[in-house]
């Protein structure tokens, strides 16, 4: 076979379309072929860079890849939807990305390691899990209101809210009953929340990174774990303030003719990551509101703010302490507060 400079792969479930040129961007291989065929093909390559979209599977490829002395390198969908030309089929996919992973500018995605993919596996499974028991909370709040049982606030007040209605004989037969499997299922949540916390808080233990993170103000174990999982190459990032913005963290900017015109934030990258980070950062100013003291000297300023408006600021600065953190490899070291001269 010719000499190939890069191949771009449009994967699918079965169907795999391949799309290569050379080193004068002549078109040297077009070819379909289905997933017990992509492995053996490139086998038989000699080593080249192959680029692949960055979706659900492609981390696994890109290691398989690697594991053959292939370059691998993972895009953006959106970064390769800008390289697509009229109309759209697997042919034209697969020949926008293989354009597209040829521009010095292009950014790409590191690839994961199995390990890493199986952390990521169990936040996404504790997530769903405290959803879960999150919607049976409010399920069992809402069934309580209609015999008149209200309860306040908190994940904390729904077992005394089940020990009330136990205790309620004026409830009908049918209704106590129904409640008393609710609590069942409840409880059974709750359990499983804390076998995952467990599993969590022992693959940080493990993970020099995870702990350092961890002793930043608004970062607890949940949004360091992600932190470290989410950001396998932290040197992909100029400085801080890109990896704020790949976080989705900074304003949407719409300027145009020398005037600037910025919005909101872009909300880009990853939701887990960014909702974790504002979450943390709620937490914080909540209880710098209730008399703790600021952690920073910057974040006294924005306590007149509105609270959402603040987190995200707060959530800004903690997201470029973190890059630094990772890309450094220092511990969080606490700002040293000033004393007036006397």
């Amino acid at each position: 076979m010719e000499d190939i400079n890069r191949v771009f792969i449009d994967t699918s479930k079965s169907i795999f379309q391949l799309h290569g040129v050379d080193a004068s961007e002549q078109v040297v291989v077009r070819r379909r072929l289905r997933r017990s065929e992509v492995l053996p093909f490139f086998a038989g390559l000699p080593p080249t860079v192959v680029g692949l979209e960055a979706c659900g599977g492609s981390h696994d490829l890109a290691r398989e890849l690697i594991g053959l002395g292939h370059e691998a390198k993972l895009l953006p969908a959106q970064y390769v939807k800008a390289y697509l030309k009229r109309g759209k089929n697997d042919a034209r996919d697969a020949e926008a990305g293989c354009e597209a992973m040829s521009r010095a500018t292009m950014r790409f995605v590191p690839v994961k390691t199995a390990s890493q993919q199986a952390g990521l596996m169990l936040i996404g499974v504790r997530d769903r899990v405290v959803r879960n028991r999150t919607q049976l909370s409010n399920e069992i709040r809402g069934y309580a209101a209609e015999f008149g049982l209200v309860s306040p606030k908190g994940l904390d007040k729904i077992e005394p809210l089940l020990e009330r209605i136990e205790a309620d004989e004026g409830l009908p037969t049918l209704a106590r009953a129904l409640f008393a499997d609710l609590g069942v299922e409840y409880q059974r949540r709750q359990e499983e929340v804390k076998a995952l916390d467990a599993r969590l808080a022992a693959w940080r233990r493990e993970d020099e990174a995870a702990r350092r993170l961890s002793e930043i103000p608004s970062i607890g174990p949940v949004g360091a774990s992600l932190l470290t999982l989410k950001t396998p190459d932290p040197a992909a990032f100029r400085n801080g303030r890109d990896f704020a913005a790949w976080l989705g963290l900074t304003p949407r900017d719409h300027s145009t003719a020398g005037k600037a015109r910025l919005g909101g934030i872009t909300k880009a990258g990853d939701k887990m990551l960014r909702r974790v980070m504002v979450c943390g950062a709620m937490a914080l100013l909540q209880r710098v509101r209730r008399g703790l003291p600021p952690p920073w000297p910057w974040l006294t300023p924005l306590l007149s703010k509105a609270p959402k408006l603040a987190a995200v600021a707060i959530a800004n600065r903690v997201a470029r302490i973190a890059w630094r953190m990772m890309l450094t490899g220092q511990a969080y070291a606490p700002p040293i507060p000033r004393h007036s001269a006397a």
